[in-house]
């Protein structure tokens, strides 16, 4: 079975290779290609493969594992995940084809000048690495434990062997080949998934009257928490959700990088609307495959201290060998998936708003954007080897409490722009950024003490927000109507 798996696993990148091939040739190389896939992409396309981007191993692995800890506690996140997109749709769409953006952060940039931009676009690069890390960790590791390790290959070797086959088919054609490649993974992952919940529902013998009374009765499947001490109180986790779509999606480069290739405004805001609702129903049936997985591990006498592993041993110990296959396919689907949007996202920012490339197409600029797109797939390597020797917590768990810290500037520094007609001192910014998410640490440490047993969960983002808007309004100056009109 060993090396059917392989032979599974190569068979899949070969495929994505043979896609890279027809969809990047010669004749789309070029910088523009890369960053924006020359502002022609299908939006439809567009929104498929931005479901799996979104999903990654966090949702394919790690949401069906915490069901166990947290019920479907998850599903208020998604509630208020939807609002969020619809909101970017609405506000954020517009203002960025407005704008004729290629990154995001360029409208700090218009708004406010180069050092307010590259201080977000800073945060992006740290944030999308942490967060990239984690997701790929997860796929990374089932995959050692599936084939790797009984060949006697370390881990590192197996995370670097990942990342170097997703360079292969992304560094000739970036976002013009992952919009292809990601509707091809999206369809993968969806496949693993059903076919999961068709074996275990007759595996226990259950039909849908039993499925429905499981989704209504069962303790697992309690969706709201009306606790408001708890860290899943339903209230915090809804504002939490809008909060996290805006800055993982409206102010991430990673996705707003595809959204921003469709042709024209309303096809992207067309492109946002199916995608929130794709997500939704898709992340809610991860959920309910969570719900079968642990009563079948029940069944069966399993017990796992690591949530994030009960999908992945299920699969190698109690799944027949179609299965397994398809689970392969999965989880291979949701490594390549999160990690080659996420470098493609990486290498743009950088090379556009640090080094400001946007419009060069010389031998010399595609030569730095190569080399970039190298150096960050080595950064990523080595995040996720650190993440590996210090991480003991689930993974989803993880993604949202370091993106409380690490997003929390770049929605202030959104909605002061929004918001307010000031102009920040652009020295003082850095520091503001820095300065906010340190104090968020010290408050959340302190919460319980202070706020009579209160515990923040994702709410933090809001208060990491908070506090930089705070600080940029101090460090700020009434702006004059003629600089407020240049960026309308």
């Amino acid at each position: 079975m060993d090396w059917t798996i392989f032979a599974v696993f190569l068979s899949y990148f070969l495929l994505l290779y043979f896609v890279s091939r027809v969809f990047a040739g010669k004749k789309h190389r070029s910088n523009d290609t890369f960053f924006s896939a020359n502002k022609n992409s299908n939006w439809a396309l567009v929104a498929f493969g931005m479901v799996g981007t979104a999903l990654s191993g966090v949702t394919f692995l790690s949401v069906p594992g915490e069901v166990s800890n947290s019920n479907f506690y998850y599903g208020q996140l998604l509630i208020g995940n939807v609002i969020g997109y619809w909101l970017v749709a609405l506000v954020l769409i517009p203002l960025y084809y407005r704008l004729n953006l290629v990154t995001v952060y360029e409208l700090f940039g218009k708004r406010y000048g180069k050092t307010v931009q590259k201080t977000a676009s800073w945060f992006f690069l740290v944030s999308q690495l942490i967060g990239a890390a984690f997701r790929l960790y997860l796929v990374a590791l089932v995959l050692q434990l599936l084939f790797f390790e009984r060949l006697g290959v370390p881990f590192e070797a197996t995370v670097l062997l990942t990342l170097v086959l997703i360079w292969v088919y992304t560094y000739r054609g970036g976002l013009r080949t992952i919009v292809i490649t990601d509707t091809l993974q999206t369809c993968f992952m969806l496949l693993a998934a059903v076919f999961t919940v068709v074996f275990l529902c007759r595996e226990m013998n259950l039909h849908w009257v039993d499925l429905s009374r499981l989704l209504l009765k069962h303790p697992k499947a309690q969706l709201f928490d009306w606790d408001w001490q708890s860290p899943s109180f339903s209230v915090k986790q809804i504002l939490a959700g809008i909060a996290i779509s805006l800055v993982m999606s409206g102010l991430d480069q990673n996705q707003m990088q595809k959204s921003l290739s469709c042709r024209n405004v309303g096809e992207a805001k067309k492109n946002v609307f199916w995608f929130s609702i794709s997500f939704f129903l898709v992340s809610g049936f991860f959920l309910f495959t969570g719900l079968l997985l642990y009563l079948f591990a029940q069944n069966q006498g399993v017990s796992l201290a690591a949530t994030d592993q009960l999908f992945t041993y299920l699969s190698m110990h109690h799944f027949p060998v179609y299965l397994q296959v398809l689970f392969v396919l999965g989880v291979s689907a949701a490594a390549f998936s999160s990690a080659d949007s996420s470098l493609a996202a990486l290498t743009t920012s950088f090379c556009v708003d640090i080094l400001e490339m946007k419009g060069k197409e010389d031998r010399g600029s595609l030569r730095v954007r190569k080399a970039s797109h190298v150096v960050f797939v080595l950064l990523l390597f080595f995040v996720i080897v650190l993440f590996k020797w210090f991480n003991n917590d689930s993974v989803v768990m993880a993604v949202f409490r370091m993106a409380s810290y690490t997003y929390g500037p770049i929605l202030g520094l959104f909605a002061f722009s929004y918001f307010f007609k000031r102009k920040p001192a652009g020295k003082w910014v850095p520091w503001v950024c820095v300065l906010s998410p340190a104090l968020s640490y010290v408050l959340n440490a302190k919460a319980q003490a202070i706020f009579w047993g209160y515990q923040f969960g994702f709410e933090l983002l809001l208060v990491n927000a908070l506090l930089t808007v705070l600080g940029l309004w101090l460090v700020s100056a009434p702006v004059s109507r003629k600089a407020e009109r240049a960026v309308k």
